[in-house]
C-alpha cells in the first residue's frame, strides 16, 4: 500500500514536472515569436535585455551587473518589453495568423500528394501531374522557401 502511495505520489510529481517544464518551454516559444514578428517595436535598451534574457538565456542579476543597474530594473525593462508585444499581437494577430497560414499550407501539400497518389495509381495523366507540380511552386513560393 505504502509503496503504491509513494509511486503514485512520484509519478503525480514527474507529471507536474513535465507539464511546467512544457509550459516554460511554450513560453519561451511564445516570446521567442513575439521578438521575432515585433522585436522592432522595441527600444533598443528593451531588445537588448529581452535579447540577453530570453535568446541568451543570462538571469535578472547577471544582466543588472552587466548593465550595473538593479536587478528589478533589468525586470521592469523586459516585463514592459513583454506587454508592448503581447499587446501588438493581441491587436493584430499576425502570429496566430501566421500559424494557421502554415497549418493550411500543410493541408494542401498533403492534398496535393494524395492527388498525384490517385493520378498515379489510376490515369497516369501528364496533365495532372504538370498542374500538382505549377501548385506545388506556387506552394513553395507562398512559403518563402
Amino acid at each position: 500500500m505504502i509503496t503504491n502511495v509513494v509511486k503514485q505520489h512520484n509519478f503525480t510529481n514527474f507529471t507536474a514536472l513535465r507539464e511546467e517544464e512544457a509550459r516554460v518551454k511554450n513560453q519561451a516559444y511564445r516570446m521567442a515569436l513575439l521578438y521575432d514578428f515585433y522585436g522592432d517595436i522595441l527600444t533598443e535598451r528593451q531588445r537588448e535585455f529581452y535579447d540577453l534574457y530570453y535568446n541568451e538565456d543570462l538571469s535578472l542579476a547577471e544582466i543588472a551587473e552587466n548593465y550595473g543597474i538593479t536587478r528589478q530594473g533589468v525586470r521592469d525593462v523586459i516585463v514592459r518589453a513583454e506587454a508592448a508585444l503581447t499587446e501588438l499581437e493581441d491587436k493584430t494577430g499576425i502570429i496566430r495568423r501566421f500559424h494557421k497560414m502554415q497549418e493550411q499550407f500543410c493541408q494542401l501539400e498533403r492534398s496535393l500528394a494524395d492527388i498525384r497518389a490517385v493520378n498515379d495509381g489510376r490515369y497516369q495523366d501528364d496533365e495532372l501531374e504538370n498542374c500538382c507540380t505549377q501548385m506545388e511552386a506556387v506552394l513553395k513560393a507562398l512559403k518563402q522557401e
